[in-house]
Order: structure tokens, then sequence, then C-alpha cells
């Protein structure tokens, strides 16, 4: 309350549409940073974008998972850095009714949603380099977005600034988030110099107020509660949340609050 009446004190716009993303694909109701997640996300009407999580294999191919382990999503065991393209795609998401997935390449990832990248959609590549220092992978990934010429649909983001300064480096017109819990971490790094414009903080640790948050793109990513566990049924208050500041939502749920 206190944080709303500021907002009305200082005249902030509380009518501004939060901007919506799909966290790992629609993460909820089918397995994460699959085809079948991105799939059912691109086919929503006015969602801004797709979150997915990019890792190097032993032999140096671009894989879309988010764990540096393979234990939770897969039945296999052990680093992602370990397994080979090949081993890699042995291993199975089950889906329930749908069929089994597979770790998916960033590629493969391209060839599903590249009519919809080109046509307004968005897709946020989070290098997953914080653990595993993947040595190369800015370049992979610079490299194989210019040549499919997706750099207006791509924002990179990380928990890294010195990856998102090399990235910089690869593409000055690259769009960059820079990856914390607490906003106030974000906007730390941001301000050394990682060549970021956006802020990616955990959605319930917006430490800053909006005013000091207001020259800022704010995209604010969810937690757990993933497939396959059941829906909650319940709903965030979108409006409330702009009152904070943020700006974008990253959620595993976006079909909920636009269809």
């Amino acid at each position: 309350m206190k944080r709303l009446k500021n907002m009305q004190k200082f005249g902030y716009n509380m009518g501004v549409d939060m901007k919506l993303w799909a966290h790992r694909g629609c993460s909820q109701r089918y397995p994460e940073n699959t085809l079948l997640a991105f799939e059912k996300a691109a086919a929503i009407r006015n969602l801004t974008g797709i979150e997915l999580d990019i890792q190097l294999t032993k032999d140096g191919e671009m894989v879309v998972i988010h764990d540096e382990r393979v234990d939770r999503t897969t039945e296999g065991f052990g680093f992602v850095k370990d397994y080979t393209l090949t081993q890699i795609k042995r291993l199975h998401i089950w889906a329930d009714d749908s069929p089994a997935q597979q770790i998916p390449t960033i590629g493969e990832v391209f060839d599903l949603l590249e009519n919809r990248l080109r046509s307004g959609l968005k897709l946020n590549i989070e290098l997953k380099n914080s653990l595993c220092p993947y040595d190369g992978m800015e370049e992979k990934i610079v490299e194989l977005v210019h040549r499919r010429g997706l750099e207006k649909a791509i924002v990179y983001s990380s928990f890294s600034a010195k990856s998102l300064e090399k990235l910089k480096s690869l593409d000055t017109d690259a769009e960059l988030g820079i990856l914390d819990s607490r906003a106030s971490d974000c906007l730390y790094k941001l301000k050394g110099g990682c060549g970021a414009r956006a802020l990616h903080p955990f959605w319930k640790d917006i430490d800053l107020s909006a005013k000091e948050l207001q020259e800022y793109t704010v995209r604010a990513w969810m937690g757990g509660h993933l497939y396959p566990e059941k829906p909650m049924g319940t709903k965030l208050d979108l409006t409330a949340l702009e009152t904070w500041g943020i700006t974008d939502l990253i959620l595993n749920e976006p079909e909920v609050y636009i269809e």
C-alpha cells in the first residue's frame, strides 16, 4: 500500500500494459524448454516473447536446457557438458499424453519459431554460464543469430556480467538484460558497464522503488511450480506489479493471463 501511494504521489501511469513472456515456454502445462512448450507459447496471440536457456554439450553444440545437470528433467544423470549431442538426444522428457520430448538444440528452436520471430515475437536467450563457464558460447550464439538474420528478435541475458560484456563486444547492437535475484544487484551489475539496458530480477525481490527503476526495462522472472505440478488456479495482480516498476513478466503460465 505504501508503494502504491508513492506511485500516485509521483504521478506514475497506473494503466501501462504489462508485457508477458513465456518462461521456458508454457512450462506449467508442458515440459519446460521443449519444442512442445515453445510451440504452445508461440500459438498465444499477443505474447511478447519466449524465454529459454542455452548450454554447450561436450562436443560444443548449443542445447536448450535450464539445469546444468540432466537429472531433474530426463531419465539421465550428470552434467550437460559431459554429454555429446548424440548422447543427450537419447534422453527422454516425458510429457503425459503428448509424445516424449528431447532436449532441443537452439537451431531446432529457431526452425520452429522463425516465422513468428520475423513477425514480432521476441526470444530471450539466457546463457547458463555461471556454474559451468562455457568457453566460446557467446561467439557461437551470436554467429548463429546473425546467420539466421534474427538479430532484432533476440534478447540475451545472463547472471554473468562478463558474459554480457563479451556479447556486446561481438554485437554492439545486441539487446542485453542482466540477471540476478534482487533488482538492486541487477542495477549494480548494469552500472558496472556490462552493456545491459534491462534488469532481470526475481519478481519477489524488487527492492528498489518504482522511481529508481523508471528509466529501465524490468523483466521480472518467476520461480518454480513447473510441469508436472498441477496449476494452482490463482493469478497474480499485474496492475499491482506494475506499480513496483515491473514492465515485463516472464511467466510459467502466460496463457492464463492472455487467453
